[in-house]
């Protein structure tokens, strides 16, 4: 990571085409049938994103593990409902629908044709490798993402914020620190202790039974955060209920190890990498074949001129 001072966009990519894949209709095909609904959308995605907010730095994040063991090993139900086929060696496959997995390569290849910075780091999600880059980035952080997990990364103080997408790719949330106040009643870097108190079973982590979100808001405003809510379980004066004292205290082994599931890593080995915002095709040869291929046609060409301009 070379020096970003400027505005850095960082994509949570396998959301963000997820999210193009069930927005787009999947008769966008390429010539020869196959379905590229996630890969046009997420080049119009892309398209939008750097006309409207004009980032200077811009990576796309990806997954190189999905699931990593060391969370898994610490909460084994994390993600365990998403998947398809566990393996011995090497990341679970996850269940992917089966028009959407052959374009993933598709989606990689045009983006490191165009020249637009590709980063996964093994052992590690697309999440981490987000929360790396914004620990070292010196200047404004736009994470763009339909993962509200990390909306514990936002941080008025430092300009980073989270453009999250509220209507297919068109409509984005700009989140701050005040919205995430309004919706959650905690600031951004409280949102990761507020996750892992009222659970979430779309990651499978089973949070503190009887502890939903209003409840957990309300304990972190009273006691600061989760070393805060437990400190008062063992302090008999503290303004817990029984039915409250008694939950978190039984919780307490799932409470050790939730944060480091919860909270992305910030210390993930990043290879050096160049992430400025390319102006023209990195290799233009590949480009032109994986148009031609795939038929990408006017998302790829509003991308270039936009990119160009």
């Amino acid at each position: 990571m070379r020096g970003v001072t400027g505005r850095l966009m960082l994509l949570d990519t396998a959301s963000l085409y997820f999210r193009a894949y069930f927005g787009v209709p999947e008769t966008v095909r390429a010539p020869d049938g196959t379905p590229v609904n996630a890969v046009r959308g997420l080049l119009d995605f892309v398209d939008r994103l750097v006309r409207d907010h004009r980032p200077e730095h811009l990576v796309a994040c990806m997954d190189a593990d999905w699931r990593p063991r060391w969370r898994v090993e610490l909460i084994p139900s994390y993600k365990a409902h998403r998947v398809a086929e566990e393996r011995e060696a090497g990341p679970d496959e996850e269940a992917v629908p089966g028009t959407l997995s052959p374009q993933v390569p598709v989606v990689e290849a045009v983006l490191d044709a165009l020249g637009i910075a590709r980063v996964g780091v093994a052992g590690y999600e697309a999440d981490d490798v987000i929360g790396t880059f914004t620990a070292r980035a010196k200047g404004p952080v736009d994470i763009v993402t339909g993962d509200r997990d990390l909306y514990q990364l936002i941080d008025d103080a430092r300009e980073v914020r989270v453009l999250y997408p509220l209507k297919g790719v068109g409509t984005l949330q700009l989140t701050d620190e005040s919205v995430v106040r309004e919706k959650y009643g905690v600031s951004g870097s409280g949102y990761a202790d507020l996750a892992l108190l009222r659970g979430d079973p779309s990651d499978g982590l089973p949070g503190v039974p009887g502890i939903g979100e209003k409840t957990a808001a309300r304990l972190l405003a009273e006691f600061g955060d989760l070393a805060g809510v437990l400190a008062a379980v063992d302090d008999p004066g503290a303004k817990l209920t029984p039915s409250q004292r008694r939950r978190l205290d039984e919780a307490r082994p799932y409470l050790a190890v939730a944060p480091k599931v919860v909270r992305v890593a910030d210390d993930v080995p990043l290879p050096d990498v160049d992430t400025t915002l390319p102006r023209a095709p990195r290799d233009p040869v590949a480009l032109e074949a994986l148009a031609s291929r795939w038929g990408l046609g006017g998302s790829l060409q509003r991308l270039l001129a936009t990119l160009g301009a």
